[in-house]
């Protein structure tokens, strides 16, 4: 018998079954990477309604803060305006970026005296585990259930962003 070059298949079976595990293990840990990623992106976008809003709040004074997220932003080429005021780029103004749902409205007036803005995990436990809020005191504040925060009372009575 001559001597055959190459693998059998149980060494083929072997190296298939160590590359399985590794997957195994692997990617949970991207899922867990990604839904912290999405987190960190929906603070970071509360922040920038934060500050959109006490922008717009201070270059149309007679309007107050906005009340709507589609009046912070616009579509490039952007032409500032009360309606459009280009604080915020047109993802983020459309409501939904990086896995979460953003909403923002201001009421009173005129001028628009309070704010309210949150954002929610599209799909909880996939996309976010935790949803977060914030309103003219431009703290953040965080839901650890990841269930819709409705107003800015419920928002109020929220713990700050640690």
């Amino acid at each position: 018998m001559r001597k055959q070059k190459g693998f059998s298949l149980i060494e083929l079976l072997i190296v298939v079954a160590i590359i399985l595990i590794i997957a195994a293990i692997a990617i949970p840990n991207l899922l867990r990477a990604r839904m912290a990623a999405n987190e960190s992106s929906a603070v970071a976008s509360i922040r920038t309604i934060n500050t959109g809003m006490i922008t717009y709040n201070s270059s149309y004074p007679t309007v107050g803060y906005a009340t709507t997220l589609a009046a912070l932003g616009g579509v490039a080429p952007c032409t500032p305006s009360s309606t459009t005021a280009c604080l915020i780029d047109s993802v983020l103004s459309a409501g939904t970026k990086s896995g979460y749902t953003f909403r923002a409205t201001g009421a009173g007036g005129p001028p628009t005296g309070i704010y309210f803005a949150a954002g929610v995990p599209v799909t909880l436990n996939q996309t976010g585990t935790r949803s977060f809020c914030a309103f003219e005191d431009a703290v953040v504040r965080t839901q650890p259930t990841g269930a819709a925060i409705g107003t800015e009372t419920a928002c109020q009575a929220l713990a700050p962003l640690q």
